[in-house]
């Protein structure tokens, strides 16, 4: 028999946290588990519990939500005075579930019985510093389209999950250009840049397979730098981020690398976990199967 935290966010999201726990609670029950169910209260407070609780007693620390109810509790865990660790289970009821798309497991009923068989898997997370502030990080960190795309979804929320695909087309017809310095392996490039996003799940935004090389647990992170185009070549490679196909586009700049750095000329807000947080310059280096996931 085990037992689980589990937080729920009444509020957030699809605001069907509460809802989704009522159908998952009797997968814990048959297997005569036990859970202390925590609603959280403010933003931040997943990550809050992760890093502050006792986890004494506990074999799992879940959560029903998204990638960014991940990050926080990721976040609360690599920061903890005392350096344990749980293993993760995410149960899906977010808006953003790209790290569930991976999984493969986008209904929480399933969710909750990959948890109960206390299955584990050892994945990757990558370490960015942002201006002198670090963040970990499990599924995305980019900047340019990324970050105003994920901005301006904010603002569309009406829209329900598709609101990202919306404002991703919105900001490629926008058309801005920054200019950065990247190093990657010691060697630096300096141009217009669309947008650079590296990440370490095959599926960011609703659906898109933004990386289709990318695995959770092979120590890198999938890199994709879309130097300065056309607009039209911009709407065209569009499409084909849903299927994956866009990797062979000569636009696009795809690596596997373990460590990157971006240096805009302008301080620019950044894109990590599908979240607004830190800013320009940024260094990333990835943590090898640093976290388990209950899956």
């Amino acid at each position: 028999m085990s037992k689980y935290i589990i937080t729920v966010n009444p509020h957030g999201g699809t605001k069907k946290g509460l809802s989704i726990l009522e159908k998952v609670l009797p997968v814990f029950e048959s297997t005569n588990d036990t859970v202390k169910i925590i609603e959280t209260e403010y933003a931040g407070h997943a990550r809050d519990l992760a890093r502050e609780m006792d986890y004494d007693s506990y074999d799992g620390f879940c959560c029903i939500g998204g990638d960014g109810t991940m990050h926080e509790v990721i976040n609360g865990m690599m920061t903890r005075t005392d350096d344990r660790k749980l293993p993760i289970g995410l149960i899906t009821g977010g808006t953003g579930n790209s790290f569930m798309h991976d999984m493969d497991c986008l209904d929480p009923v399933n969710a909750a019985k990959r948890i109960v068989t206390d299955r584990r898997r050892s994945i990757d997370i990558f370490r960015c510093e942002a201006d002198g502030t670090i963040y970990y990080g499990f599924n995305i960190v980019g900047w340019g389209i990324p970050t105003d795309a994920n901005n301006l979804a904010e603002k569309l929320r009406w829209m329900g999950g598709q609101r990202y695909n919306v404002a991703a087309i919105i900001e490629v017809i926008r058309h801005r250009m920054r200019f950065a310095r990247i190093e990657i392996d010691g060697n630096i490039i300096g141009a217009d840049f669309g947008f650079v996003i590296g990440c370490n799940t095959i599926h960011t935004g609703k659906g898109m397979q933004m990386a289709p090389l990318a695995r959770l647990d092979d120590g890198l992170i999938d890199l994709l730098i879309v130097r300065k185009v056309g607009r039209m070549k911009l709407l065209r490679l569009f499409p084909k981020i849903f299927s994956g196909k866009h990797i062979g586009d000569p636009a696009v700049d795809y690596r596997q690398v373990s460590e990157f750095s971006i240096k805009p000329e302008d301080r620019n807000t950044l894109n990590i976990d599908g979240e607004m947080l830190g800013s320009t310059p940024i260094r990333v280096t990835m943590m090898p199967k640093e976290i388990e996931v209950l899956v």
